[in-house]
Formats: structure tokens, C-alpha cells, sequence
């Protein structure tokens, strides 16, 4: 079978275009030489591996000869992993959206030989269809505009390139939003929220994690029972909804209609990680057991089918997969986690009758609109009735109804991994594992499960070990296969010190503080915008071509801008991450760098959080952070667990815990007993050494 360039890559992305005839080049200087040589435009292309309609675009084009053909002849053609090269996806992903007005994968966009975007969009089809145009077509009529009309191109990118960085800058209005900023958010999010379903806004329905973490902290502090209630019952039709996998765990990716009922099916690890948090964080407000279930359950899918046998995490699990072994290439979105009724009365017997009557599943399928044709007489299983209804219809208990529902999601979990399984997208990426350690230290704590804690800590020896260049004072962004690449990104290094925080908070060993810090001191070497506040994603230049004591970077010639990310979309934007992370280790350390870095940061996006709070509910965390009462927990003498319990059963979203070695401040225990001091505003009360003292303390 025929190869291109990107068989000598690691990213499972690249990969899965290897054999196409397309001439592909990876991102890199060899492709900009060529275009500059031969005088020929880019075309980029920029999925990953999980994309249903990147494989869909790769079945219908990138397969098809003639098509290849056209490519071949007339454009130098790059393809890109996002999750590799998030860097190169954000700077063209700000150029489509900006003239086409929507953006997402695969993208495809038009460049000069020295990277100016010209044309752009999404999926383009082989054909015209869907009221978009045909690929074939758009490719020469493209190639015929760059023969005829090049010097007027050339010209439109270069205008483009500098609209683009007027469209990114933003206004630094130079202040710090106050609590009405808070409150006026809140109302933003309040006429946002679907009362029917839970969400915001309509379909299709993205969870935003970051929008839970922010109303529950609104809660925390207001006391505004309306937050919580907006986020507990988003988070319970989640769980009940088509979203979820009821057999295997965890959450896909989003969901096409407003009830959370027909997922896009693919599986990624920031969901995960991210909507464990929440899970958490609601169970330590309301005490509701099934939300501690929803982030058992996220969690263990996780260490099952995501975790590496070295401690680290893989990024996703595809939409995609075949029907059945003999078929191979007959694939179909969610083909892995839908059923037929006969199937599912084979496989449960007795139990069967319930288990439809719970998951509302019909003889002829149970769902009503599918576009595609993907689902006519399958079922995707729902929580159409709780517990309680499904007992009080068959005339059983409702501990009956548990154990037959344990019985039939074991037996179903063994049937379906007897399927063709999606594909796993294996490359470990340092950002998306800095969120997992996160969640699975939060959970240690709030759920009392050391294999959790457990995890999390392979999971951040996983990382100093292979993703740390300790002789560049580099993180490294991805690792496959043993090989660790691309030197990491702002929000790599944020998220991988949050992780190592609330790692430090559940097993307070130093070390991960002290490399907490360290990650947070280097972000701020290479990121950090010593003029106007905040970070850039990218560091200046690439970080190879300078000594690692000089702190930033020769500039890369690749990219045509430098942003300043601020979206805090399906993940937290790197600037909202660090933003929190300088504020956290302000407190923590009581450092005067950490403290300005933080206040400039929500300082440069003072407008963004009054003009535009729904693009950066994480920022508005971090705000809340800064401007709340500030509350250290210290631990002095032996651990005693139930001390310890005390602190972890609670929703404490401004307060940090540390061991009194580590503050830097004398704070003994008392007659060598385990001790507790709570200090607040910088003022410490008597210590206590009794449960019943922290609890009243606490309240």
C-alpha cells in the first residue's frame, strides 16, 4: 500500500491519512519550502482522531484519486492534529470563524507559501450537498484565482493577517471587575438556561464545565440557590440522557438534540476529567449519592479503557466503529454503544423487560430523528424512569430493580466488548492529563478513594518522567510511543500545575508543590505579556533554539499571529487557568509575583468578563478567587483521617490546605496532637485538635 510523508509520525491523526494519495506534508519547514519554491498556495487540513466528519471527509476526498490528483498538482498540502498543534488550529480556526462565521473539524483553509490565510471553512463535501459546495470544484476554482489573480491573493492575506490581529486584540481597560461583574454574569447564564431540559441554550448541547464551575462558586459566596439548582439539574438530565454511557461509563462528547438524549458519540479524556470535578463538587454541596455515582462512574471508565500501562492518560475514543468483525471498513457513528430489542432480550432474558422499561427501549427503536440514518430500529439507552417508577411498575422493590440493573449492565458491558471497539486515539497529552489529575485528586478527597489519589499520582510521575525536559526547563506538550514532542503550550503548563495542587492537597507531599511552582515560574518566563497583562498561548519562539536560562524563546517563522486565548469553550482557556493557578499560589506562597500576575491577568480581560461573561466563565473563577475572603487550612503534627474528613466533606472553593512544614510560617502542634489552624484574611484562630472544634470553626 502506497505511503506519504505521514507514516514517519507519531500523531494517530496523521496516521490515519498515511496511505491517502494525497501528498501530505506534516506542519513544518519542508512544506513552506516547497510552496515557496514552486510557487504554489497551502492547502491546510486540521482534524484529529476522534472527528467523525474528518473521517467522513477522508472517505469521500482525501481517498478519492481524482481529487488527489487535483491536490497534488496545484496546492502543497499539510495536515495537522488540533490536539498536537492547538497553536496552528487556533490561528486559522480565528480566520474561518471570522469570515465564515462558525467554525469546527475538519477545517480547511487556504494559505500564501508564507502562511496567509485567503479562503477557508469546515467540511466541504465531494459534491455540492448540504447547500455547500463541492470540493473538487472549490480546489479549481481556487487553483484558477491563484494563476490568474495572485498578486490580489497575496495582497488579501496580508490585509487578513493584520485584520485578524486587530479582530484578537481586546480592551485592556486597565481595572479590576468588582462583585457587581459576579452578579451581572450570573443573570447572563440565568437567561441562558434551558428550565426544561437543564443546559444553556439550545441544541445541539455542549456541557460547559466551566459554566457549573463558576455558578457553584456564585453559590458558595451568594448564597444563591438558584446557581446550584441551574447546575444540579443540568447535571441530572446529563446523566439520565442518551450522553451518558449507562454500561461502560463516562460521558460523549456532546449531544445533537436539547434533551441530552442522541449523542455525537465520541469519548474525550477533558470531558471526563472535567465533568468528574463537577460530579464531585455538587455531591460535597448537596450530599446527592447520585451524583457521587456520576463521578465514580466517569472515573472508573477512565482507569478502565483511557489509562496507559506507564500512569498516563490517552486522549479519546472515536464515534466511530464497525457494525461487526466481518465487515471491517462498514463503520457507523455510536455502531459500538446502540442496540437492537431482540439483542437485548438474547443477552438479558428475564431481566430484559425491565431494563427496556428504564432505558426506554422500543421493538423499533427509540429514536425519533436521526438526519443520517445512523439509528433506524437501534436504541440508545435513557433513564426514562427512576428507580422508584420502574419498581412500582413491575410490583417489585426498588432494591429488586438495583440488582437486576447490575446484572444486566455487567452482562451487557461483557457483550459489548465482544464488538469492534472505536478507535482509541493513544497519544498522551501533557494539558488533558494536568485536568485528569485534577479531578481524580478532588474525587480521592470528597469519595474517601485512595486509588483514585493512587492514579492521580502515577499520572504526574508519568508526566516528570517523560513529558519534563529538565535540561531546557521544557514541558512537553505529547507522548507516544516513546517519544515525547512539541514543546507544551500556556495552557499545558496551567493545567499540569493545577493538577499538582489539588494533588498536593489530597497526599501533601512537597514535592508536587514545589514543581507546581516551578511550572507556574517557567509559564511565566515564556507566556506571560510583561506589557499588557495576561499570557499568549505560544511562547515567543521556539524554546529549542535558545539556552533554557534565558527564559523565553527565538521566534518561530511558522506562525503568522501570536493570540492571547480567552474562550473558555470545551476547555478552560489557558489565560482563565493561569490566571487562577497565580492566584492559588499567591495565597499559598505568599508571593508578590504570583499575586501581580493574577490581578494583571483579570485586568487585561476586564472587558471580557463585563462585556462577554458567557465566553469566560473560568476567568470569572478566577475572579472570584481573587475577590473572595481568603482562607488557609494548615495541619500541624500526626494526620488524623477524621480531621481530615471534616475538611474534604465540604465545598471549600477559596480555601487552601497545606501541611504546616510547607507555609514557611511557625505553626506547631499542639501537645503534639494533630492540629488544624484556620486562618482567614491573613489572621489565624486558635488552633483546635478536636473534630467537633473544626466542624464549628468550619461553618
Amino acid at each position: 500500500m502506497p505511503t506519504n510523508r505521514l507514516a514517519g509520525e507519531k500523531s494517530p491523526y496523521l496516521l490515519q491519512h498515511a496511505h491517502n494519495p494525497v501528498d501530505w506534508y506534516p506542519w513544518g519547514e519542508e512544506a513552506f519550502r516547497k510552496a515557496k519554491t514552486e510557487s504554489k498556495p497551502i492547502f491546510l487540513s486540521v482534524g484529529y482522531a476522534t472527528c467523525h466528519w474528518c473521517h467522513v471527509m477522508e472517505r469521500e476526498s482525501f481517498e478519492n484519486p481524482a481529487v488527489a490528483q487535483i491536490l497534488n498538482e496545484h496546492f502543497v498540502s499539510i495536515k495537522v492534529d488540533r490536539e498536537e498543534r492547538p497553536d496552528v488550529d487556533r490561528v486559522y480556526m480565528l480566520f474561518v470563524q471570522a469570515t465564515t462565521g462558525q467554525g469546527g473539524w475538519p477545517m480547511s483553509v487556504w494559505l500564501t507559501p508564507d502562511g496567509k490565510p485567503f479562503f477557508g471553512g469546515t467540511y466541504f463535501p465531494p459534491d455540492a450537498r448540504y447547500g455547500r459546495p463541492g470540493f473538487a470544484a472549490i480546489l479549481h476554482r481556487l487553483a484558477e484565482a491563484w494563476r490568474d489573480d495572485r498578486d490580489r491573493i497575496l495582497e488579501s492575506g496580508a490585509k487578513v493577517v493584520e485584520q485578524l490581529g486587530e479582530y484578537a486584540r481586546f480592551d485592556a481597560r486597565g481595572y479590576r471587575p468588582g462583585r457587581e461583574a459576579l452578579d451581572g454574569a450570573f443573570q447572563v447564564f440565568r437567561r441562558m438556561f434551558d428550565t426544561a431540559h437543564g443546559g444553556f441554550g439550545r441544541a445541539p448541547k455542549f456541557p460547559r464545565p466551566s459554566v457549573f464551575n463558576f455558578l457553584l462558586r456564585y453559590h458558595a459566596t451568594s448564597g444563591n440557590e438558584e446557581a446550584l439548582e441551574m447546575v444540579a439539574q443540568t447535571l441530572r438530565a446529563m446523566a439520565k440522557g442518551g450522553m451518558h454511557d449507562h454500561i461502560g461509563g463516562g460521558f460523549h462528547r456532546y449531544s445533537v438534540d436539547e434533551r441530552w438524549f442522541v449523542p455525537h458519540f465520541e469519548k474525550m479524556l477533558y470531558d471526563q476529567a472535567q465533568l468528574a470535578i463537577s460530579y464531585v463538587e455538587a455531591f460535597q454541596i448537596t450530599r446527592e449519592g447520585e451524583f457521587a455515582s456520576s463521578a465514580r462512574d466517569i472515573l472508573d471508565y477512565v482507569l478502565r479503557d483511557l489509562t496507559d500501562q506507564d500512569g498516563g492518560f490517552y486522549c479519546a475514543e472515536d464515534a466511530d466503529s464497525a457494525f461487526d468483525f466481518a465487515h471491517p471498513h462498514d463503520k457507523g457513528e455510536g455502531a459500538f454503544y446502540i442496540w437492537d430489542h431482540e439483542e437485548l432480550d438474547q443477552i438479558l432474558g428475564a431481566d430484559a423487560a425491565l431494563f427496556a422499561y428504564r432505558y426506554g427501549v422500543r421493538h423499533s427503536g427509540n429514536v425519533d430523528e436521526d438526519p443520517q440514518g445512523e439509528f433506524i430500529g437501534r436504541n440508545i439507552l435513557d433513564e426514562e424512569h427512576t428507580f422508584e417508577e420502574t419498581a412500582a411498575h413491575a410490583g417489585i422493590s426498588v432494591d429488586e430493580v438495583r440488582a437486576a440493573m447490575r446484572r444486566a449492565t455487567a452482562k451487557l458491558l461483557d457483550a459489548r466488548a465482544k464488538r469492534p471497539r472505536p478507535g482509541l486515539d493513544d497519544k498522551i497529552l501533557a494539558s488533558w492529563n494536568g485536568l485528569m489529575i485534577s479531578a481524580l485528586a478532588k474525587a480521592a478527597q470528597a469519595l474517601n478513594e485512595p486509588r483514585y489519589a493512587a492514579a492521580a499520582r502515577s499520572a504526574a510521575d508519568f508526566l516528570r518522567r517523560h513529558l519534563w525536559d529538565e535540561a531546557r526547563t521544557i514541558l512537553q506538550r505529547r507522548y507516544r510511543e516513546g517519544e515525547a514532542a512539541v514543546d507544551g503550550f500556556l495552557d499545558d503548563y496551567a493545567f499540569c500545575a493545577l493538577g499538582l495542587l489539588d494533588l498536593y492537597e489530597t497526599t501533601f507531599e512537597g514535592a508536587d508543590f514545589a514543581w507546581a511552582q516551578r511550572l507556574a515560574e517557567r509559564a511565566m518566563a515564556l507566556f506571560q505579556d510583561g506589557e499588557h497583562g495576561g499570557f499568549f498561548a505560544t511562547h515567543a519562539n521556539s524554546a529549542s533554539e535558545v539556552p533554557a536560562e534565558a527564559g523565553s524563546a527565538p521566534k518561530s517563522p511558522e506562525l503568522v499571529l501570536r493570540l492571547k486565548d480567552d474562550y473558555d469553550g470545551a476547555e478552560p482557556s489557558g489565560n482563565s487557568a493561569m490566571a487562577l493557578l497565580a492566584a492559588r499560589l499567591a495565597r499559598m506562597t505568599g508571593r508578590e509575583d504570583f499575586r501581580a500576575a493574577a490581578e494583571r491577568t483579570v485586568r487585561a480581560f476586564a472587558s471580557r468578563i463585563e462585556d462577554g461573561a458567557a465566553g469566560v466563565p473560568q476567568m470569572l473563577v478566577a475572579l472570584e478567587w481573587i475577590l473572595a475572603p481568603s482562607c488557609e487550612i494548615v495541619l500541624a503534627g500526626p494526620d488524623d483521617p477524621a480531621m481530615l474528613a471534616v475538611i474534604r466533606r465540604r465545598f471549600l472553593p477559596h480555601a487552601v490546605v497545606m501541611r504546616a512544614e510547607h507555609t514557611g510560617r511557625d505553626l506547631p502542634a499542639a501537645g503534639g496532637q494533630p492540629t488544624v489552624y484556620v486562618c482567614e484574611n491573613f489572621a489565624c484562630k486558635l488552633p483546635v485538635t478536636r473534630r467537633e472544634d473544626l466542624e464549628t470553626l468550619l461553618k
